[in-house]
């Protein structure tokens, strides 16, 4: 049985957050020939359209993966029109939660934002395996 302390240590938003950055530091020291990536097929999906459409081979992967770890370290919330609309649409879906209480409003998000980190992070990692692979880099 976990401790209270090692559950929140994983738990935790700044060390989730350290990991993924971690990941993706690993996987640009590791990638240094991201055009090797190119119209190789990501192997999950992604289950939902827009990332589709954005993601479609791992060297798009690639530079969404190293973009969200910039937006998350500086804080620069930059979105094109495509992205700012289908922001749009998530936000009408999401408008009864505002009406929620602020704690409940807050973990629900907080808990969106581990398994989204998480996911991304396991997909970093998976990218940098795979780009491994297409080199013939045994690990």
């Amino acid at each position: 049985m976990q401790s209270a302390e090692a559950q929140f240590n994983k738990n935790n938003l700044l060390l989730t957050l350290r990991r993924y950055s971690s990941a993706v530091s690993d996987m640009e020291q590791t990638v240094l020939l991201p055009s090797l990536l190119r119209d190789v097929p990501a192997d999950e999906a992604w289950g939902c359209e827009a990332a589709e459409e954005s993601c479609r081979d791992l060297y798009s992967n690639y530079l969404m993966l190293k973009a969200i770890r910039n937006t998350a370290e500086c804080s620069l919330v930059l979105l094109d029109d495509h992205k700012a609309e289908s922001n749009a649409a998530l936000n009408k879906t999401l408008e009864p939660l505002l009406d929620t209480d602020p704690e409940s409003l807050f973990r629900f998000h907080l808990s969106g934002l581990f398994s989204v980190m998480c996911d991304l992070t396991k997909k970093t990692q998976r990218l940098t395996v795979k780009y491994m692979d297409i080199i013939g880099v045994v690990n």
